[in-house]
């Protein structure tokens, strides 16, 4: 299995990543825009899934928001 940036991966074809992925171009391009840590996995037979890499913990939503801390 490859593990490629998909700034890398969707270089002049975002429309097909974002096909492939299940997701519109325009995800795409924001989440290059973003400078969103995403990385491509290519299989063996081909077929391509995306995870993201965060910090753990996270004060910040995957859309950039702040979590409010909810009383326990």
């Amino acid at each position: 299995m490859t593990r490629t940036p998909l700034s890398q991966y969707a270089l002049r074809r975002q429309s097909e990543v974002a096909k492939q992925l299940g997701v519109t171009q325009a995800s795409i391009s924001k989440a290059i825009r973003m400078q969103r840590s995403i990385f491509v996995l290519v299989a063996e037979d081909g077929t391509i899934s995306a995870v993201e890499e965060r910090p753990f913990p996270s004060r910040e939503r995957a859309a950039g928001k702040e979590y409010e801390k909810q009383p326990l």
